[in-house]
């Protein structure tokens, strides 16, 4: 790939989610028995931005495909094992990172760091999310930081036993080893501890498509005052199977996380939250001038600020639906905020980010 990644093209049975013992006879299931009813019109043009959104793709299309009954994946060098403080910890996420609206505990916010400008729906049995993302490259003040913006499916309590299933876009220079942008997905089913990865660096998540590589860039990204891209993520629970599916963009459905992996999402999430997520290791004893999203406020809107539009929830009957209830959160407005809104061509939409450090945020 141009960035420097190898994408190697593995037969679909070869995956590194057979190596998972529950996995030993699994027989891979090609194709979701049903996809939620009710998926937004993805062509309709929008005002702001006569030619529609542009396609997106990933930079290693430039340089070839994989043939079919293949996934591609991103290979895995020394270097990217070696920036990890383990090789037992490579792919895992170094502590709980998820944002606690109510009644959060705050030192239990602050201990890792993590700060998150978010929308979320809970109080309801959700079994699947959806969001339309915009695509930024923010920029990482330290290697051991990382900006992402996602949506989280959520099952269980905050304590040990969280199940979590997470999906979008990300910049994490310890990760993969430069800054780019890149789609990721992350599960876990204890809060983090001993189980779960990114992208396919664990056994877990089934990939069945050809085309999209999880954890390699995504092509072109959005630019201040000029055009702008978006991705969009589903999420949902085969209501025969059980299994989480994940769909990106225009029809690439992409695999499923069995739902053996989980305790509380084997029935469904309690809680979805969109939005930002960074790390902020205070450099210097000074708050990270990490960004958010694409480093502006909320205010500043399209085609400065990032958002999320056109969010929704799968229900019990496997419908898309606008979220009831939908709350915000952030732990520091004055660094990283987020304002809601709606709209017919939008739906629910948020602008959300921040430019970290800045004089009310020291």
């Amino acid at each position: 790939s141009p960035d420097g990644d190898i994408i190697d093209c593995v037969h679909i049975s070869h995956q590194p989610a057979f190596d998972h013992p529950f996995l030993k006879d699994h027989k891979i299931q090609t194709r979701p028995s049903y996809h939620p009813e009710g998926l937004y019109d993805e062509n309709k043009v929008f005002s702001e931005n006569k030619e529609g959104t542009k396609p997106i793709t990933q930079l290693w299309h430039m340089n070839g495909r994989c043939p079919e009954d293949t996934i591609p994946i991103r290979r895995t060098k020394k270097d990217d094992v070696l920036r990890a403080s383990s090789v037992k910890r490579y792919g895992k996420k170094k502590h709980r990172s998820i944002a606690k609206p109510r009644s959060a505990e705050p030192d239990l916010i602050n201990q890792s760091g993590h700060q998150h400008a978010i929308a979320y729906v809970e109080g309801d049995k959700y079994y699947g999310a959806k969001a339309t993302i915009n695509v930024w490259e923010p920029k990482i003040q330290q290697p051991n930081e990382f900006s992402l913006s996602q949506l989280w499916i959520l099952g269980g309590s905050f304590g040990e036993d969280l199940n979590s299933i997470e999906a979008g876009w990300q910049v994490s220079p310890d990760l993969y080893g430069d800054n780019n942008t890149r789609l990721f997905t992350y599960w876990t089913s204890d809060a983090y501890q001993a189980t779960g990865c990114y992208n396919l660096l664990c056994s877990g998540f089934i990939q069945i498509n050809s085309e999209i590589a999880m954890g390699a860039s995504i092509s072109p990204v959005s630019a201040y005052r000029d055009s702008q891209y978006d991705i969009s993520i589903l999420v949902w629970k085969d209501p025969k199977e059980g299994n989480w599916w994940m769909q990106f963009s225009n029809g690439y459905v992409l695999g499923y996380w069995p739902s053996f992996l989980f305790s509380y999402l084997a029935d469904s999430a309690s809680m979805i939250e969109w939005g930002g997520e960074i790390v902020n290791s205070e450099p210097d004893g000074q708050h990270t001038s990490t960004q958010m999203g694409s480093g502006r406020f909320p205010e500043e809107g399209f085609g400065k600020s990032s958002y999320f539009r056109n969010i929704q929830i799968v229900d019990s009957s496997n419908n898309l639906k606008a979220p009831k209830g939908l709350g915000t959160f952030t732990e520091k407005s004055n660094c990283y905020d987020v304002q809601t809104g709606s709209n017919g061509e939008w739906g629910h939409f948020f602008y959300y980010g921040g430019p970290g450090r800045n004089p009310n945020c020291p």
